[in-house]
């Protein structure tokens, strides 16, 4: 099973971007995404951008991570 994670483009330098995603920062290709953009979401896999996705969506998702983190600790 593969795992990407919603990540906010930050800045863009060619076809490399600095995303942040859950407070960490990562170096994210831009190799298999069209017309990205500083403040755009992302899902980030392995290193690259596989997929843009919506603000709502990435929120969504990492609620969803940080609500299985929560049951974990319990």
């Amino acid at each position: 099973m593969c795992l990407s994670i919603p990540a906010k483009i930050i800045s863009i330098d060619g076809s490399m971007a600095e995303v942040s995603a859950g407070g960490a920062i990562f170096n994210a290709g831009l190799h298999m995404i069209e017309d990205a953009k500083v403040g755009d979401y992302i899902l980030l896999h392995a290193g690259f951008a596989i997929q843009m996705i919506s603000e709502k969506e990435a929120e969504e998702t990492l609620r969803l991570f940080e609500e299985i983190n929560n049951s974990l600790d319990e």
